[in-house]
């Protein structure tokens, strides 16, 4: 969204708000237009039209992500055509005045929005969702955020996080970070051009070409490489931006065009950017070469309202309910995010007639930050003629915006109950006298009251709920777990290399949760465990899906990896799990599960041969249940009523990989270790077992409940020889 030249300027010498565009340019002018274009307000009225719809709920616009767009180039047509008449004017470009007015116009209203979504976050939202908001609340004052969120969507241990109420600040953040490079790119153009005789436009616009061409083809690239990470990276927007630049640069010779053939071509851009709002969805890879569209699109109508005078869509684009929300674009994109999100978290989701209603409401806090926030500061001659006041303001704003996450993380931490730290004392729930976890079920779970759902939670639980999320095996943070993108096989190492047994596990995240037990386990016997593990990966020798498309590196990697464990160095022991639920690739394009797992089984039954064949002893251990939903929020939000938080473990061991790999297991003739009964002793699967938390993102069991079971595993590994 853009946060650019508010309240209706598209020139920091245009005339007052309200005044209508459409005049021919002033001859000579740098960007062809130096007087305020209403068109360009209603133009951000109607991207607004498709974001905010879109983020409520309503389809009528599957594509209003476009909007987004739509508004890059808004920004790099104004501020071109700034900078450009400053050099035209001066010679140079006064980057502080620049700063200072970028400074005064978008922190103050961002300061107050940020204050305020910690305050909505702290009163309505769960607990859990505190700490990860208060960072992003800050990454969000420093605009920073988009690169934040780069980062989550490819971090598999967040899969579970939910939209962040700031999420919208990644647009801000990279429109300020266009804001701080632009200028430089500008002026360097013009040392240039003054350098070696250039005329200025053409040095610039051959810049604008060198930054915008590698910027489209790598978003082209990342698009299909990297999708989620590409959508919040500034450089893949950037050639976005140059559009609106190239366009004011042109500004003067577009001027000169027939007066009917601007009015055609208006409505060609206007065209384009409602077509690809109406047809576009969110399952295609953005921004590729599609987002070619609504933004040329987006151009076309700019640079043809230069000429179009008062013709076609440049007509209703200024009138003045167009203008009006124009004016408070900014305001209304800051607020309406926030007041979805909570309401959504508040509620466990809202529909979508909701969802439209606080977006309408939004109007009032936007109206409210637009009059008493945006105006005074922006236009108050304190501000406006010092400099320094401008950069204190700023640094000010930017200071309250990050304070206000760091409240929310402090205001987590003082929130923590007795049972917070992962190795706390806990009172026990029946069975063994002060036993944790899976030893409270004593040698038969099933009827150990342990296991029971009960009508209270224990006095502490252990990892508290809050913490869930960061109670995982070491090897993440050392790096151990392969990610979608690599079919490199990597591993850490635990115990005495030159131990008697070598055991490997290997698989993705279900097999990676057993490492605890092992690293427990090695301290005891004459064992070296090393680990093979990837994102998301089974080690199946099949092609598998991975976001709508085939995970070509994982059965790159399990080949690599097969490699490895009947290799010269192989392992003695192999111990493999993992998580089935993705039809496999080419066998039931619906996404249904029938079809595909007599596949599934046989390839798994392959794979699992073809390394015991090597004199390898293969051990499958089995998928764990799924729980249809993340336990841990429950059990932090619901104190009272565990019940609620408690699953069923027939659907849960259904929905799991343990059927199919039972069947693998039997056809590959490898033994198979099911601790279903110490995880889900009952019909119905408590959440804490033994003062222990057993569940974390989705069907994962926290690292302190898999320690629990390490006494459990070593009774099925010795049974089967490995001692």
């Amino acid at each position: 969204m853009a946060t650019l030249e508010l309240l209706g300027r598209a020139s920091e010498a245009g005339p007052k708000a309200g005044q209508s565009g459409g005049s021919s340019p002033a001859s000579g002018s740098a960007a062809g237009h130096a007087r305020m274009r209403a068109d360009i307000e209603g133009l951000r009225a109607i991207a607004t039209f498709l974001v905010l719809p879109f983020h409520a709920g309503l389809m009528l616009f599957p594509g209003g992500f476009v909007g987004v767009d739509v508004f890059f180039v808004i920004s790099g047509f104004v501020i071109t055509g700034q900078l450009v008449r400053e050099v035209e004017r001066s010679g140079r470009v006064r980057l502080l005045d620049f700063y200072a007015r970028r400074v005064r116009r978008l922190l103050p209203a961002s300061a107050v929005v940020l204050g305020a979504t910690a305050f909505m976050v702290w009163a309505w939202v769960p607990r859990i969702r505190w700490e990860t908001t208060g960072g992003d609340i800050v990454a969000a004052a420093l605009y920073v955020v988009n690169w934040r969120l780069a980062d989550r969507s490819v971090d598999y241990l967040a899969e579970d996080v939910t939209p962040s109420p700031v999420q919208h600040f990644w647009s801000l953040s990279v429109e300020e970070q266009f804001y701080l490079l632009w200028p430089l790119l500008v002026l360097a153009a013009a040392l240039v051009a003054a350098r070696y005789g250039v005329r200025r436009k053409v040095a610039l616009a051959v810049g604008l070409t060198a930054v915008a061409l590698p910027s489209l083809l790598w978003a082209g690239h990342q698009a299909v490489a990297a999708p989620e990470r590409a959508y919040f990276a500034t450089s893949v927007r950037i050639w976005e931006f140059a559009i609106g630049a190239f366009v004011a640069l042109a500004a003067a010779r577009l001027a000169r065009i027939p007066r009917a053939l601007a009015v055609g071509l208006a409505w060609l851009g206007l065209a384009m950017i409602l077509w690809s709002g109406r047809t576009y969805s969110t399952d295609m890879t953005w921004p590729g070469y599609a987002a070619l569209v609504p933004t040329l699109g987006a151009g076309l109508l700019i640079g043809a309202g230069v000429a179009a005078g008062r013709g076609g869509p440049v007509w209703f684009l200024g009138r003045k309910p167009m203008l009006v929300i124009g004016y408070l674009t900014y305001s209304l994109y800051l607020w309406h995010w926030p007041l979805l999100i909570v309401a959504r978290e508040h509620f466990g989701g809202i529909p979508v007639w909701v969802g439209l209603l606080i977006v309408v409401f939004s109007a009032l806090p936007a109206w409210l930050t637009w009059k008493f926030v945006e105006t005074p500061f922006r236009s108050s001659p304190v501000v406006t003629k010092h400099r320094r006041v401008a950069f204190g303001l700023g640094a000010n704003a930017t200071l309250v915006g990050a304070a206000a996450g760091l409240t929310l993380i402090v205001a987590l931490s003082h929130s923590f109950g007795p049972g917070s730290a992962v190795t706390a004392a806990v009172t026990p729930v029946g069975g063994t006298t002060g036993a944790l976890g899976a030893a409270a079920l004593g040698d038969d779970p099933t009827r150990s009251s342990a296991g029971a759902v009960g009508t209270s939670w224990p006095q502490a639980i252990v990892p508290d709920p809050v913490l869930a999320p960061k109670d995982v095996p070491g090897l993440y943070r050392a790096g151990c777990q392969q990610q979608p993108d690599s079919a490199d096989p990597v591993s850490c190492s635990y115990g005495n290399k030159d131990a008697g047994t070598t055991i490997a596990v290997v698989g993705d995240s279900k097999a990676a949760q057993w490492v605890p037990a092992f690293e427990q386990l090695v301290t005891k016997h004459d064992w070296h465990v090393i680990t093979y593990n990837k994102s998301a990966c089974q080690f199946v020798d099949t092609d598998t899906p991975l976001d709508g498309g085939v995970y070509t590196t994982c059965r790159e990697w399990t080949r690599n990896v097969i490699a490895k464990l009947t290799g010269p160095d192989r392992p003695d022991v192999v111990v493999t799990a993992g998580q089935q639920d993705d039809a496999v690739t080419g066998v039931a394009d619906d996404g249904s599960l029938e079809e595909s797992q007599p596949v599934m089984q046989a390839a798994l039954a392959a794979t699992w041969r073809q390394v015991a064949d090597a004199g390898v002893k293969v051990i499958v251990l089995a998928d764990t249940p799924q729980t249809g939903r993340d336990i841990y929020p429950c059990v932090a939000e619901r104190p009272k009523d565990p019940g609620e938080c408690a699953y069923e473990r027939a659907n849960g061991v259904a929905a799991s990989g343990a059927p199919v790999q039972r069947a693998a297991a039997s056809e590959a003739k490898v033994p198979f270790i099911d601790l279903v009964d110490w995880i889900c002793p009952r019909a119905e699967c408590a959440p804490v077992i033994g003062g222990v938390l057993v569940y974390r993102q989705g069907s994962h069991i926290t690292k302190t409940y898999i320690e629990s079971l390490a006494p459990r595993l070593e009774q099925e590994l010795a049974a089967l020889g490995v001692t």
